[in-house]
């Protein structure tokens, strides 16, 4: 199974790897976050990070940042080999969650379903009126269609 690693400022890497537990709590031990502090150094950063790395005790690794250029991106960059991990910048939850779904996948298509679902996670929302509600939200003549 391959191991993620939220590598982001912090408290953002805890904040999404708990929002992911709270829906799939089995998977805690194969995905990890890393808080990178404001002023911890990079060097500093990256031996946490390969600490986190090597406590997920997998052969695969996606490893997800939030910013591209910050500096938990240039961390996880030095971790990404391009042959055990992948790195994806500009983590949600959307992205996350569908990382969790698909992590017996390939290392190639699991980085392509996150991609994927961190983009499909992000849309307009018109109507100020919740969309899981049951009962009539709008006139008769309106049709619902959802993904």
């Amino acid at each position: 199974m391959i191991g993620i690693l939220i590598v982001a400022h912090a408290p953002l890497a805890s904040a999404l790897r708990e929002c992911a537990l709270h829906v799939f709590p089995e998977c805690a031990s194969g995905v990890l976050a890393l808080d990178i502090a404001p002023h911890a150094s990079p060097e500093e950063s990256l031996i946490l990070a390969k600490a986190a790395m090597a406590k997920l005790n997998t052969a695969e690794v996606l490893l997800l940042s939030d910013v591209f250029g910050a500096t938990p991106s240039n961390v996880a960059q030095k971790l990404n080999d391009g042959i055990d991990t992948r790195l994806l910048a500009g983590v949600n939850l959307p992205m996350l969650l569908r990382s969790v779904c698909y992590r017996h996948e390939s290392l190639d298509a699991l980085a392509a379903r996150a991609q994927a679902g961190g983009a499909q996670g992000i849309m307009p929302v018109d109507c100020t009126a919740p969309q899981n509600q049951s009962g009539p939200r709008h006139a008769p003549s309106y049709h619902d269609h959802q993904q």
